[in-house]
């Protein structure tokens, strides 16, 4: 696994054999980090990412110039190799949840620039993602969901969705958090 580009660039980190997650390939992730780079400015902004696996994505946006990265992840080996990662790098900027996903969303009280979501494709909560995102306001006005999934889901009819990407057998659905859509979200809830 290797960091794409940033000040951390081809930095390269082994992961171990015996680990189920995929990480996101090197193409799929430098193709979606330039479509997101035309949405937006890494530096100094706050993401998260659920089901980080082995931290790759974590770590693009930490060299990309992130401020602050929260990386969700149940597997207790997969999140002590991303701690691992994160101290050889020095980087102070990386916060690491040990949890369940579903848990972390429905009590974080913090809003972010950008959300990676790389849930296993098998996952039966997989097409709920994108709305819980949605109902708990964990976006910034703005703030884009980057939600990678296989081929068969289809977001297209999703209220807050942008843009579709796909490489291979990876595909992206982008989604974005508008502040007319927050306005109308919150006369709803007061009606």
């Amino acid at each position: 696994m290797r960091i794409i580009t940033g000040i951390y660039k081809g930095r390269h980190f082994d992961i171990p054999r015996s680990f189920k997650a995929r990480p996101t390939t090197d193409f799929a992730k430098e193709n979606i980090f330039n479509v997101l780079q035309g949405y937006m400015d890494f530096e100094g902004s706050a993401a998260l990412d659920l089901f980080a696996g082995t931290g790759s994505i974590s770590l693009e946006l930490i060299s990309r110039g992130c401020a602050s990265v929260v990386s969700v992840e149940a597997d207790r080996n997969h999140a002590s190799f991303i701690r691992q990662c994160m101290e050889k790098l020095d980087t102070d900027k990386n916060i690491l949840v040990r949890g369940d996903v579903f848990r972390f969303l429905k009590t974080c009280r913090q809003k972010f620039d950008l959300i990676f979501a790389d849930p296993p494709y098998a996952l039966p909560e997989l097409p709920q993602i994108p709305d819980l995102v949605f109902k708990y306001g964990l976006l910034e006005d703005d703030g884009l969901l980057v939600f990678e999934h296989g081929k068969k889901n289809d977001f297209s009819a999703h209220p807050h969705y942008i843009d579709h990407r796909a490489y291979g057998s990876v595909n992206f659905s982008i989604f974005r958090q508008s502040a007319l859509q927050e306005k109308e979200n919150r006369a709803g809830e007061n009606e």
